[in-house]
């Protein structure tokens, strides 16, 4: 059971109804489930079913099971059941038991049987495009398989003979017999079984028969006694299937599913086939990607679990489809980094400055605050020596009026050091700056008598003698589109953001950085939020930027939806 502490959450139809039903006494406590397919990484639109389906459990006294709904063994792999338990749990959740559809096979197939039994199913031998057309369209009703009225005895023989492997892939299909002119597409005659000569990743060749999604789904939620099923808006046309089918069968219990609107993001794209071809095409450096809205390639680019269940807590639980601003997703990691991210400082884009007074071969330990807002993080000691470096947007030769940072004659301080004067310019042959002289006013450290002297501009720097040498990887919005998939003459990955990732490989760092765990996140003073990559070494490190510290896409976004 989690014990992980939401923010207070505001109260939502799901929420007020199952209130109800507690209040009514239809239920003892809510059992929900997490039902994963194992074909793929989850995403941040998982992330919001997650925290439904927890929290729902936990605030009326019951449990959440992570159930792998493993039924298509084509598209299954073990890495993803692995990755999707690792995701889930970093979110801060424990599920009670952990379940798989493959448990149920043995009986799944006998539910399969009893409706057989019952005249409910029968055994079609035509082909799957012939079977698609005769189901019809939204506005004409199907028409009847000629192997409807095969009795019950041949059905029967007939599906027995498909486990038992004696007819290849496509030869038979097993369907409900529902209605073929019902307007409800879902319920003319579904496919519940499939011939798939298939090993599966848990049982094997213990099957060559598997169940559809739909039949193998509401039977599980059945057998696990789950009370409520969550499921996004896409299967409330799947709901009178989920109900005809546990009403028809001889399950132990009744579960009830309850549709939400499923998550929208901009910049991005949340479809599992579409993130199946960045990795696959190679547009992305695989699942866990810091572009990808996964929840591995947000934990990478130094996402915080607990900015993920703030912001699914914020947006909500409706039944309108919406699209949330990606912004949201960032300030609630800004607003969680602010709080409690201890400060650095880097150098991302290096400018050497020589301080001319600085005497050579000797190195000053400055006081820093870890974070200036919560001194209970206490104090460093950064080291300064004759050499070093400040980024290369802080000083401008031809300075306009109002910049109020490093430029010929002009004085800036230096972060928890002193005030230094730009004294001379230094070129190479093209007329490039490549290093600045400048003398410090010793009067200006602190406790000196100078020390209040007020200067408009404070800079941050990285001691060249002792700064470490790291790669930077800034990254941004994968898309240059709100949407990227909205033009349908317009493959979507013809929008992928050619900027959307910047490798930075000359950055410094403050020393000490290069020690940092893969979860040590810290903000770079000035430039935003930064956690270590995995693949981070101490000779080696390398630092992703996980979000700035303003909304630099806000007015971008403004005035697109303003056209």
């Amino acid at each position: 059971m989690s014990s992980t502490e939401q923010p207070s959450a505001p109260t939502n139809f799901i929420r007020n109804r199952i209130r109800q039903e507690v209040a009514e006494g239809r239920y003892q406590r809510v059992i929900t489930r997490f039902p994963p397919e194992p074909n793929g990484y989850l995403h941040i639109g998982h992330a919001k079913s997650i925290v439904l389906n927890f929290a729902m459990a936990e605030e009326f006294a019951g449990y959440t099971n992570l159930r792998f709904d493993d039924t298509n063994p084509e598209r299954e792999e073990q890495r993803y059941i692995d990755a999707i338990r690792e995701d889930v749990a970093w979110l801060g959740y424990r599920w009670e038991n952990e379940c798989y559809a493959s448990d149920y096979f043995e009986t799944l197939y006998e539910y399969a049987l009893h409706l057989i039994d019952q005249g409910l199913a029968y055994v079609d031998s035509q082909d799957a495009e012939t079977i698609r057309i005769q189901r019809g369209t939204l506005t004409e009703p199907g028409t009847d398989s000629p192997f409807r009225a095969r009795s019950g005895e041949e059905n029967r023989d007939l599906y027995e003979r498909m486990r038992a492997g004696e007819f290849p892939d496509g030869a038979h299909v097993l369907r409900a017999r529902i209605d073929m002119a019902s307007p409800n597409i879902n319920l003319r005659d579904p496919v519940i079984y499939r011939i798939r000569h298939q090993a599966h990743p848990r049982t094997g060749d213990a099957w060559c028969i598997y169940p559809s999604y739909d039949f193998a789904h509401g039977q599980s939620d059945a057998i696990e006694h789950i009370t409520h099923s969550l499921c996004t808006l896409e299967f409330e046309d799947h709901r009178p299937l989920y109900d005809w089918l546990v009403e028809h069968l001889p399950v132990p219990s009744r579960p009830h599913q309850i549709e939400f609107a499923r998550l929208n993001i901009d910049f991005t794209v949340l479809s599992k086939r579409r993130l199946t071809r960045l990795v696959e095409e190679g547009h992305v450096d695989g699942w866990d990607d810091p572009r990808m809205p996964t929840l591995a390639g947000l934990r990478r680019r130094g996402f915080t679990p607990e900015s993920i269940r703030n912001f699914c807590t914020e947006i909500g639980v409706t039944k309108s489809e919406s699209v949330i601003p990606f912004g949201v997703l960032e300030r609630n990691l800004r607003d969680d980094l602010n709080v409690r991210a201890p400060r650095r400082m880097a150098v991302l884009r290096p400018l050497k400055v020589v301080l001319t007074n600085f005497p050579e071969g000797e190195v000053e330990w400055l006081e820093a605050a870890n974070h200036p807002q919560d001194p209970g993080q206490g104090n460093r000691q950064v080291p300064i020596s004759r050499e070093i470096w400040i980024e290369q947007d802080d000083f401008l030769e031809q300075a306009p009026r109002k910049f109020f940072r490093l430029k010929p004659g002009g004085e800036v301080r230096l972060r928890n050091a002193f005030i230094i004067r730009c004294d001379e310019v230094i070129k190479d042959a093209a007329g490039n700056v490549v290093e600045l002289r400048c003398s410090f006013d010793p009067e200006s450290r602190s406790g000196q008598p100078g020390a209040d002297r007020k200067v408009k501009g404070t800079i941050h720097w990285v001691s060249a003698e002792h700064g470490v040498k790291a790669e930077v990887r800034l990254y941004d919005r994968l898309f240059r589109v709100p949407n990227p998939s909205a033009d349908k003459e317009v493959d979507f990955v013809d929008h992928i953001n050619p900027d959307s990732l910047e490798t930075l490989n000359e950055a410094w760092l403050e020393p000490g950085l290069e020690k940092a765990a893969p979860d040590d996140f810290c903000q770079f003073e000035r430039l935003g939020y930064f956690v270590p990559d995995p693949a981070s070494r101490p000779d080696q490190p390398i630092f992703n930027r996980a979000v700035t510290l303003r909304d630099t896409w806000a007015r971008l976004e403004q005035a697109l939806k303003s056209g």
